[in-house]
């Protein structure tokens, strides 16, 4: 049977509001198990790092979404490695490279497919801001230069980096979101507005923008269901991260509390599971 997997990223555990320091790790990890998570998102670069994390999150049953940021072809081999060796669910690349020309782009998007054919664990391209795919028209093309690329979809960055207007959207961007959810096997979730990567879901101001991202979700959701197998688990990772990305106050502190709205995002994540 298919499964929801909804998983909680390390980094939205920084910073928290109210709090003078950070969580430790293994507090932090903790925290997101007792909540009910199915597990964490975090960086797998440095083993140094990935191992204790590794041994944390088996204690308590958790899963990983590893995370790297590779500036070449090669620099990706090495994410891979660590993510076979300590389990992770999936790699997620932020393609911290910048080509000028298309041709380059796809030169490195179809390197790292060769390197990702070598792995167990699945290795997807997450829709950003900043990097070889930081613009959505552009992500099209790269799709159809590149048929056996997976996508992670966080789709707050596209919204804020095209000032897509307040929905409803004209057909043709809804066309376009969706052309991107097809090809998308993982989620970042976290909601934007034209002008800003992350909006409180809390406000009432920010409502429909919430609404027209439990839309794509449970678009997506529904997409994926039905293009994988009957046992594949689809994962959802609540990444409200720290300023600033969150919007603070003239003290520097949060507007909300983000630890509390991860979980309500994570409830909205199992209604869209639902829905689809």
């Amino acid at each position: 049977m298919q499964k929801l997997l909804v998983f909680q990223s390390l980094w939205g555990m920084e910073q928290l509001k109210g709090r003078t320091s950070d969580l430790s790790p293994a507090a932090a990890i903790e925290a997101v198990a007792a909540a009910g998570f199915d597990g964490i998102t975090h960086h797998f670069e440095d083993a140094a790092a990935v191992a204790p994390l590794a041994a944390l999150r088996a204690a308590h049953g958790l899963g990983a979404e590893g995370q790297c940021f590779p500036t070449s072809i090669e620099a990706l081999k090495p994410a891979v490695e660590l993510a076979n060796r300590y389990g992770a669910h999936h790699l997620t690349i932020q393609a911290d490279v910048r080509p000028r020309t298309f041709s380059e782009s796809v030169r490195i998007l179809e390197g790292w497919l060769r390197i990702a054919e070598q792995s167990a664990v699945p290795v997807y391209l997450e829709t950003h801001r900043g990097r070889l795919n930081s613009d959505m028209l552009v992500m099209l093309d790269l799709l159809a230069a590149v048929p056996n690329l997976r996508l992670l979809a966080d789709l707050s960055h596209y919204v804020v980096a095209r000032e897509f207007p307040l929905p409803p959207l004209p057909g043709e961007i809804e066309t376009q979101v969706q052309t991107i959810l097809n090809r998308s096997w993982a989620a970042h979730g976290r909601v934007a507005s034209p002008g800003q990567v992350q909006v409180e879901i809390s406000f009432p101001q920010h409502q429909p923008m919430l609404a027209q991202f439990r839309a794509w979700w449970t678009y997506l959701m529904r997409s994926w269901k039905a293009r994988a197998g009957e046992d594949e688990q689809f994962c959802f990772t609540c990444e409200l991260g720290p300023k600033p990305y969150a919007i603070s106050g003239p003290g520097g502190q949060d507007q909300t509390d983000r630890w509390s709205e991860a979980q309500h995002l994570r409830g909205i994540a199992r209604q869209c599971w639902d829905a689809a």
